[in-house]
């Protein structure tokens, strides 16, 4: 038996979440761009990553690799309370240090931003941020591990909301000034309700144990501080690339980056955080048998491809559309850069599937070699090119990043597992990237030609991929059950 109905169950449950997230999202970014302006945008995507990379350096990777303990001893009840006042205490001692490392090297860290030292007290307000998101993350972390999939879903919907409101209050009220509050709402609001669902959770009453608990925080360590590399290398490449822009192009510029990233990011998203709640676990489980953790591996990249597919072609479509939909009509020279970022998008969804294999096996160290590969092409790209092509290289860039990225993780993956792509996913991933190309290729040179053609290659996926989705889950006898 596939667990093809599993993925689809855990992505229904989590995208319906994400897709509530998503209009939310939407909607709260659309009034921050009428407001403010891409300069307003900009300013939220740089605060969001200078709290996003001191977040990863000061929480060692500890969510991540708690998720992994927890799901190892999720029928241990002893084992299992020890892994959560670890899982606590490490997390808490941990952003209590990166709050405190931040605030005293505010004004460098503005300085490298931002090109002056205008943002410092900014910058020393995203240091409560760094503590409520690694809180949060270990919350989080504890359901992900049980596989409280419903709970993860109303944690995200209820945060979207609550936050949404606060973030838009902030900036209506304040300005500019409000920006640096419309972002560290989120990890606030999402701490709260994280801790509520968490506290429903049975309570075990063994022993404290300190020597257990700091051997289990060690072991969360030993795994988590090569993750935290590989996500540090991610997001420190993102600043990086942010920053080059604003100094390269100005804050408008770097308003339009963000502007495409977030799209780009947003829906494929959902199916990645159903990966992280519900096949990370699973694969952990299944890892010792090669075969099987094969067909985990193959049955999440082929879901992927189907629910993400038919949306990824439109995306490209229509871009321009996209853009000033969900932004303004001032965003417009971010759609090409969006075009190619979706493009990659495609060979990340296959991808991220195979990395897992390197997470449940323990191999963090290889998790931060292929890290690095995405990371000097992506940058590279952008450096060598940006000032003769502009914004459209950061979008090449990271089509490229995960082309090259794709071949080696496939290829190491196999080495480690012996793990093949099935033809059936090698089939799918090459017609998305051939029509994909094709589009972007018509838009530079022929506009009208280039939504006909996409449109077709939108409805042609969007048929093949229920179609198939049918075969795999009975997807008519699950809508039948689910609203007759």
């Amino acid at each position: 038996m596939t667990s093809h109905r599993e993925v689809f169950r855990s992505s229904a449950i989590i995208g319906g979440s994400s897709a509530i997230n998503m209009i939310v999202s939407i909607v709260k970014v659309k009034v921050l761009a009428v407001l403010l302006g891409p300069v307003g945008i900009g300013l939220m995507g740089l605060y969001l990553n200078i709290m996003g990379v001191a977040a990863t350096l000061a929480g060692c990777g500890i969510a991540s690799s708690g998720v992994r303990q927890v799901a190892a001893c999720a029928d241990e009840a002893k084992t299992l309370s020890i892994v959560r006042r670890a899982l606590w205490q490490g997390s808490l001692l941990l952003g209590i240090s990166g709050m405190a490392a931040l605030w005293l090297l505010r004004e460098p860290v503005a300085r490298w931003v931002f090109g002056d030292t205008t943002q410092t007290s900014a910058v020393a307000w995203l240091g409560i941020g760094i503590l409520l998101t690694l809180l949060s993350g270990s919350q989080t972390a504890l359901l992900q591990g049980l596989r409280r999939i419903g709970d993860l879903a109303k944690v995200s919907i209820v945060s979207a909301f609550v936050a949404a409101a606060a973030g838009i209050a902030a900036v209506y009220w304040l300005g500019e000034a409000g920006v640096l509050w419309f972002v560290l709402t989120a990890p606030a609001v999402n701490f709260v309700v994280a801790s509520y669902y968490v506290a429903k959770l049975p309570r075990s009453h063994a022993a404290y144990d300190h020597a257990a608990i700091q051997q289990q925080w060690l072991a969360m360590l030993k795994l988590g501080i090569p993750l935290m590399a590989a996500g540090l290398l991610t997001l420190l490449t993102q600043l990086l690339v942010r920053s080059i822009v604003l100094r390269e192009l100005g804050l408008e510029a770097s308003g339009f980056f963000q502007a495409a990233w977030a799209i780009s990011v947003t829906y494929v998203g959902f199916l990645l955080n159903a990966m992280a709640m519900d096949y990370y676990p699973r694969l952990t489980r299944a890892i010792g048998d090669h075969r099987n953790a094969s067909r985990l591996v193959n049955e999440q990249a082929e879901m992927a491809l189907l629910l993400a597919g038919p949306v990824l072609i439109a995306v490209i479509t229509f871009a321009p559309w996209v853009i000033h939909l969900l932004y303004s009509q001032d965003f417009g020279p971010a759609a090409e850069m969006l075009r190619w970022q979706v493009l990659g998008d495609v060979l990340k969804l296959v991808s991220v599937p195979i990395v897992f294999i390197f997470l449940a096996t323990g191999h963090g160290g290889i998790a931060i070699g292929v890290q690095c590969v995405w990371t000097a092409v992506y940058l590279g790209a952008v450096v060598l090119g940006l000032q003769k092509f502009g914004l459209i290289m950061a979008g090449v860039g990271f089509w490229m990043g995960y082309l090259i990225y794709f071949i080696v993780v496939s290829r190491v993956a196999h080495k480690l597992t012996g793990l093949k792509l099935t033809s059936r996913n090698w089939s799918l991933m090459l017609v998305l990237l051939l029509m994909g190309g094709t589009v972007i290729y018509l838009s530079a040179q022929f506009t009208s030609m280039s939504y006909l053609i996409g449109s077709i290659a939108t409805v042609l996926v969007g048929i093949y991929s229920l179609h198939r989705l049918n075969r795999l889950v009975d997807l008519s006898a699950w809508l039948r059950l689910k609203f007759l």
